[in-house]
């Protein structure tokens, strides 16, 4: 469906200067009545829990009713419950995501939402931009983030660039991590299981005078999965399975200094080994050998926040982010292997305000300034960009809410962005049927390496003159409670992209050139309920479409149907279970050197279940079963999906 821009401009003017003329109403808290996601049961609880609320949806806490747009929760206490190791684990569950990932843990990993590109996704952690320069497609590897730290997870859907700015063209997932409070407090974890697993972490949180702090870690390993189809192996060959080592270490620490100052640090550190069945060359043919892929990623912020006046809060900060990246292979005992190595580095100077104009009004506002570079055999190169939005989230009457933001960046290599994007809600008297959407714009631009990585010996060559990929997108749905205990909603969206960057090949040379064009479109639909105050549970149907329109071709790796449903039961105090099924339609996508440009995937589907038992006060026993049905599956094709596996473990605490 086309669209224009100039078009949709007009009517996003409309309706923010619309609004003002409505902002005098006092800012008001719209009543849920059900979870919109399945959480840890609290009892009769009624107040607004965690997953009620949103951060990255307008870049201060708010209240998932007032804003349009679409967001998913993941808290640590569902985590934890679940018993979610890993985020690529976590994320498999949140609608309009799939999750692809070349093995078990460790194994590469990208994420494409609403049939966007892995590398159309914005990630950060703590603030903290990762997208890593270091790779091809500044895509970020999910396979080294472990759970164990996180306090929660945040994943906004459609363009979201007029607050983001660069590589929010499908969406953000945000991480935050956990905080210390209250008095000194110590909690570890072991677990074992299949696959010679062996799962620890700890933690050390709390807080004395005016200084809070939490310091994690993290340690899992996976030494014995099958990832190799037997149907890829020569004869003759052996398979050798996977195996992964992750290290993580996260610190985040804070000081309040007066009323008006605080001060934040966060340091974390990550060292993943994954060594695979050995590549022989194309087509793929597997050696009895294995390759090593290792990554180190180091994250660094510092922040200073500023409340002059009660309603003026003022944040300055500083990132770093270095991404370390080896590959050596194959590892053959009888020769030497040649290792590649790839760094990438990121620095950025931001500032933030938010002011309360008016009751229920709230103007935020910022700039920024982000270098990153790219060091590897045959190239060092940087780039930069500066950029700056605002903000205005407006509580217009206690039913109807508007969030609307615009930003312009300004990149040192191809010159300036603007970018938009609005997402008004409303909640009708009588029925509470809450209706809300949202329209916005994402650009991403080309990376250091499709700028300038050249490869001589295969006549390929970075282009200079890339523009950056471009998206327009809108969604529109609405949520209607029945009853105290049930929600029901479904949501229609749609993604326009506009040059992509993908490789033309001529008579003596192959670059990269912005000609693609593609569309995504389909519908989320759910139902949560709370059937009791000890049981809730959730069911996510997406339905995704997707076209290049320039080769008139379904995309690869999105699924059109996926289904996830979610349980959590305490049947007695002391004891919850969970239960998680995921099913993915077929899909289509290549074999696994791609000399197969396009095969069907029949698709998947898991169960896993979980419990966990609170033997006392400082101990607590847990199991899980993962693929319950031993389903044979691969995702991408060519890699095996871990089957039927079990594990087991404890966790104490200091109270």
């Amino acid at each position: 469906m086309p669209h224009t821009l100039g078009s949709a401009l007009r009517s996003v003017l409309a309706l923010t200067c619309a609004g003002p003329a409505l902002l005098a109403a006092p800012f008001a808290h719209a009543q849920q009545v059900a979870a919109p996601f399945a959480d840890v049961p609290r009892g009769g609880e009624t107040a607004v829990s965690l997953a009620e609320i949103s951060v990255a949806a307008t870049g201060v806490p708010t209240p998932v009713t007032q804003t349009g747009s679409s967001v998913t929760v993941l808290t640590s206490d569902r985590l934890e419950v679940q018993q979610v190791r890993t985020v690529p684990d976590a994320l498999q569950q949140v609608p309009g995501l799939n999750v692809v990932r070349t093995g078990g843990a460790g194994g590469q990993t990208s994420v494409f939402i609403r049939g966007t590109n892995s590398n159309h996704v914005k990630v950060q952690i703590d603030g903290i931009d990762v997208n890593d320069p270091s790779t091809p497609n500044r895509a970020f590897d999910f396979s080294q983030l472990l759970t164990e730290d996180l306090s929660r997870i945040e994943v906004l859907r459609g363009p979201q660039s007029g607050l983001y700015g660069a590589d929010a063209i499908g969406g953000v997932i945000s991480f935050v991590t956990k905080r210390g409070e209250g008095p000194a407090r110590a909690t570890a974890f072991v677990e074992g299981g299949s696959y010679g697993t062996a799962n620890q972490g700890g933690r050390i949180s709390g807080s004395e005078g005016i200084f809070d702090y939490s310091v994690s870690v993290q340690h899992l390993r996976q030494a014995a999965l099958p990832v190799t189809p037997f149907e890829l192996l020569p004869v003759g060959v052996p398979l050798r399975t996977a195996f992964t080592d992750i290290r993580s270490v996260s610190t985040k620490l804070g000081a309040q200094l007066s009323d008006t100052v605080r001060l934040n640090y966060v340091l974390r550190f990550s060292d993943s080994a994954y060594l695979d069945q050995a590549d022989g060359g194309f087509p793929y043919r597997p050696l009895p050998y294995r390759n090593l892929n290792d990554q180190q990623q180091l994250l660094m912020r510092g922040e200073a926040e500023w409340t002059p006046v009660p309603g003026f809060h003022n944040v300055f900060g500083a990132n770093y982010a270095s991404f370390d990246r080896l590959f050596a292979g194959p590892l053959d005992p009888l020769a030497s292997p040649t290792p590649t190595s790839t760094l990438g580095e990121r620095t950025r100077l931001d500032y933030r305000g938010d002011v309360q104009m008016a009751p229920g009004n709230l103007l935020l506002f910022g700039a920024q300034r982000e270098d990153e570079r790219i060091e590897t055999t045959g190239l060092n190169r940087q780039n930069g960009n500066t950029g700056g939005f605002a903000e205005l989230q407006s509580a217009i009457t206690d039913r109807a809410f508007l969030v609307a933001n615009i930003r312009h960046d300004a990149n040192d290599q191809f010159g300036g962005a603007t970018t938009f994007r609005v997402a008004p809600s409303y909640i009708l008297p009588g029925t509470e049927t809450r209706l809300k959407g949202s329209v916005g714009t994402g650009f991403k631009p080309p990376t250091l390496s499709q700028l300038y990585q050249d490869y001589p010996g295969f006549r390929f060559f970075g282009n200079p003159n890339l523009r950056p990929e471009e998206s327009f997108g809108f969604d529109g749905g609405v949520e209607q409670p029945l009853g105290e205990r049930v929600l029901v909603g479904a949501t229609y969206f749609e993604t326009d992209f506009r040059n992509l960057i993908q490789t033309a090949y001529f008579p003596t040379f192959s670059t990269n050139v912005n000609v693609g064009r593609a569309v995504a479109y389909g519908a989320e639909s759910f139902v949560s309920v709370r059937l009791t105050d000890s049981f809730s549970a959730r069911v996510d149907y997406t339905n995704t479409v997707t076209k290049d329109e320039v080769a008139n071709q379904e995309l690869l790796r999105r699924p059109r149907h996926k289904v996830s449903l979610t349980g959590i039961w305490t049947p007695l105090p002391n004891l919850t279970l969970t239960g998680t099924l995921i099913s993915l339609g077929s899909f289509v996508d290549g074999n696994r050197d791609f000399s197969i440009t396009r095969l069907k995937n029949p698709g998947f589907t898991l169960v896993n279940l979980s419990a966990n038992y609170v033997w006392s006060e400082t101990t607590t026993l847990f199991a899980r079963v993962d693929n319950l049905f031993d389903q044979r599956y691969q995702n991408p094709t060519g890699f095996l999906g871990a089957g039927l596996a079990v594990y087991g473990g404890v966790r104490l605490t200091s109270f």
